[in-house]
């Protein structure tokens, strides 16, 4: 929501709005662009009738006051992807969708699109190189690209974001059962996404990965109207910690590594081709992309250690990042560290989803924080249960902050890769700040 704010305040646009929340970086980020509100809280006054529209975040229930007031003058009432819709209806709307890889597939097309200097408007849910937010609005770009995600609209509209792009090129990675707490059934989630590809404008695309069988499954079984494009990993060979694509041109060097990065690759390929950008223009814009903040991203190494962070947390993208590192250092000690933060993975019932996921590492170790577990009004989780479900009879299941960054900065006697993986904080870790102190030391 606040890089929403930023952008249409770039856009030329009078923004203010309301919390009753707001943390760092967003509080700062709202502060130098003269949007932070001077008080927390609701107040129905800030809402008259000389106001445009409404935006609605995540907190905007049924009884918000400021809502309440809204509706009583008739004002325009806009969920987020609403607005992003009505800001982009005129526009050829490529929207990312998939269980995982999403964000990065988004980043890369959007890389690409300015390295080739094309215009466009975009949506992605994390901070990229050479983007100052995660949300570009402009009034003559005739591209948006979107990060499709598959969670609720908002508390008063149960929709899937992604169903509310209406896309014209529509991409799905991969479809893993996440969401458990609005998706109650594997058959219910899976749903969602065959609503999307059938609701692809007239004329479009769909751009799907075949090599799952869910998602296969899924297309073929569907009543899609949409032209179908399947890709797969794009061809690739590793010589050493580097890794590069074979193409019709030549080999290609990456600065980025893991096999299903050479699938998110492929395709973001194909949504950069029906943007009109040529092959050859994709692979010199492609290899140097360095991937997306918290996507496999290195926060730090010496000659001994290297640190990386991962936004991993559901069982198919611990497994898919757990294997891109085992490859990438094969020779090296792998300590994994992975969060349960999710509301499905705090979820007993859903835990055993992740057995096998963390074999590749020489020490796994699982935190989850009960602060947590409690703010979701979820039943009490042990360390009992967590350790029979991941299938490592060494696993180590740690539920104190102090303890998890004593695990994660000890002293390594051998060359070491750490991968952290977690869509959260780790109990209010400073990651950046403790690897830079641990590396100095």
């Amino acid at each position: 929501m606040h890089n929403l704010a930023l952008a249409l305040k770039i856009k030329g646009f009078d923004v203010s709005g309301s919390d009753d929340e707001i943390f760092e970086p967003s509080k700062t980020r709202l502060a130098d662009a003269g949007l932070l509100p001077p008080v927390m809280g609701w107040f129905p006054d800030k809402i008259t009738g000389d106001i445009d529209a409404v935006i609605l975040g995540m907190h905007a229930r049924n009884n918000n006051p400021e809502l309440i007031r809204a509706r009583k003058l008739g004002l325009k009432v806009f969920s987020y992807p609403e607005y992003l819709f009505e800001q982009t209806k005129e526009k050829i709307r490529a929207v990312v969708g998939g269980s995982h890889g999403k964000t990065t597939i988004t980043s890369m097309v959007m890389h690409v699109l300015k390295t080739c200097g094309k215009k466009f408007d975009y949506m992605v849910g994390s901070q990229i190189e050479g983007f100052d937010t995660m949300v570009g609005l402009t009034n003559d770009a005739s591209i948006a690209v979107f990060e499709g995600d598959e969670y609720l609209t908002s508390p008063i509209d149960l929709r899937p974001k992604f169903h509310l792009y209406k896309a014209n090129i529509g991409l799905v990675t991969g479809i893993a059962w996440d969401h458990v707490n609005v998706f109650p059934t594997f058959e219910g989630y899976i749903d969602q996404f065959r609503i999307f590809a059938e609701g692809i404008e007239s004329g479009g695309t769909l751009i799907y990965c075949t090599e799952d069988k869910v998602l296969c499954e899924m297309v073929e079984s569907s009543s899609i109207k949409a032209k179908k494009i399947g890709y797969r990993t794009h061809s690739y060979h590793t010589q050493g910690e580097k890794w590069a694509l074979e193409t019709a041109y030549g080999t290609v060097a990456l600065k980025i590594f893991g096999s299903h990065n050479m699938q998110n690759i492929a395709g973001a390929k194909e949504i950069c081709i029906q943007l009109g950008v040529s092959e050859l223009e994709f692979y010199d814009a492609i290899s140097s992309f360095g991937g997306a903040a918290k996507r496999l991203q290195l926060l730090g190494k010496d000659k001994l250690v290297s640190y990386y962070l991962d936004f991993a947390h559901s069982p198919s993208k611990v497994l898919a990042t757990m294997d891109a590192v085992r490859t990438q250092f094969p020779k090296h000690n792998f300590v994994a560290v992975l969060e349960l933060h999710t509301f499905s993975s705090l979820s007993a019932g859903f835990l055993s989803n992740y057995n096998g996921t963390m074999n590749d590492a020489d020490k796994a170790i699982v935190f989850f924080n009960p602060d947590a577990v409690r703010h979701k009004n979820l039943p009490e989780l042990t360390a009992d249960e967590v350790f029979k479900n991941f299938g490592r009879d060494d696993l180590v299941v740690l539920s104190d902050s102090e303890k998890i960054q004593n695990a994660i900065f000890q002293q390594y006697s051998s060359k070491t890769v750490v991968l952290l993986m977690s869509s959260g904080s780790f109990g209010g870790l400073n990651l950046p700040l403790l690897v830079a102190k641990s590396l100095s030391e």
